[in-house]
């Protein structure tokens, strides 16, 4: 299959997810297969939150914008434009994909795909439906990526690469049992934020969109604030009002009900409004409902601190303050080349 091909078929599974906005589901008569395809996927958003708890259908839609806004011409020229694909011979590679959130693996399936090779697909549990079904649509859209595309629920055979994400813990295991294959191995990573007192309200309010979005469940959701001595959280508390909301959702009430009894009954000092505690933690990886802060000093120090730490975090946020730091509000809207890890997928499949 050409690579012209292969993007604009990719093109029109961006233009079928776009009528999917929350709430308000648009068919367009001229999208591809939407008489097979468009009821489908409503009911599948509907039933989502059925196959796994986290995943409401505002949550899944808002994942499904994110694919539609990144899947146009323009966004993949300018990802795809720096890469050679004209030597690439099809190889299989295994993908192993999280479930933490809708469509977490739908970066590395599509990358796989666009620099021609062939991807033997395990779905996490969590997330089993979702993916399966673009994968349909696509094939619907050009017969020739059945040959490209398998999905498997035993173990991964036959295959020339991997890409594997997982824990910490799997990490290790993926890394004995893939060590004589070519691989992206990718464990656990947390975001965090980087406040001087000088944000301003509007700031703080994008901040809570890192924060909860997806129920905090991401690694590109912020779990850890860095903030100068005598910090004053009233502003932040205020802001982040505008998702109380979130502590109706059953799965992220019991968490805040659990972790902050368990917080409390070890006589840790908490921050807290009524649905989300802050507890001064120097760790990364803070629990659901629960978002960590420490005091720092002075800022060339921490910047000093995040680089050595750079394989635990996965997004800093700032005004700036820090290099390569996003804005407010945006960790949950990465752009194709905004890779996991900081590895660049395309170029490891490439060179394969």
């Amino acid at each position: 299959m050409l690579q012209i091909d292969k993007k604009k078929c990719f093109i029109e599974l961006g233009r079928f997810l776009s009528q999917f906005l929350f709430e308000n589901y648009t068919k367009n008569e001229t999208v591809l297969h939407n008489d097979l395809y468009f009821d489908r996927f409503v009911d599948l958003i509907q039933l989502s939150q059925s196959h796994n708890g986290w995943f409401t259908p505002e949550q899944v839609c808002f994942s499904v914008q994110s694919w539609a806004n990144a899947l146009t011409e323009e966004n993949l020229n300018q990802w795809l434009s720096s890469y050679n694909f004209i030597e690439t011979k099809p190889k299989t590679v295994g993908l192993i994909l999280a479930g933490n959130i809708p469509l977490v693996g739908f970066h590395d399936f599509l990358s796989v795909l666009i620099s021609g090779h062939k991807v033997l697909v395990k779905t996490s549990s969590n997330d089993q439906h979702l993916i399966k079904f673009l994968a349909n649509y696509l094939i619907a859209v050009n017969p020739d990526f059945e040959k490209y595309i398998t999905f498997t629920d035993g173990k991964l055979e036959n295959f020339d690469a991997v890409i594997a994400t997982g824990s910490n813990n799997t990490a290790r295991y993926f890394e004995y049992y893939f060590k004589d294959k070519p691989s992206i191995i990718r464990k656990n990573r947390n975001s965090v934020a980087v406040l001087t007192g000088d944000e301003t309200k509007e700031d703080l309010i994008n901040l809570g969109e890192d924060i909860f979005r997806y129920f905090g469940l991401g690694c590109r959701n912020v779990s850890k604030l860095f903030v100068p001595k005598d910090y004053d959280f009233k502003a932040f508390f205020e802001a982040i009002y505008e998702y109380k909301d979130v502590i109706y959702y059953e799965k992220y009430s019991n968490n805040y009900d659990y972790n902050k009894a368990v917080f409390l009954m070890s006589n840790f000092k908490l921050l807290d409004n009524e649905f989300l505690t802050l507890k001064e933690d120097s760790s990364y990886a803070s629990p659901i409902s629960s978002v960590f802060y420490e005091y720092y000093d002075d800022i060339e120090v921490l910047k000093s601190q995040l680089k050595n730490d750079a394989e635990q975090i996965q997004c800093i946020v700032s005004n700036d303050i820090i290099e390569n730091s996003i804005p407010f509000g945006k960790t949950q809207k990465p752009e194709l080349w905004d890779y996991a890890d900081n590895i660049d997928t395309i170029q490891f499949l490439v060179q394969l």
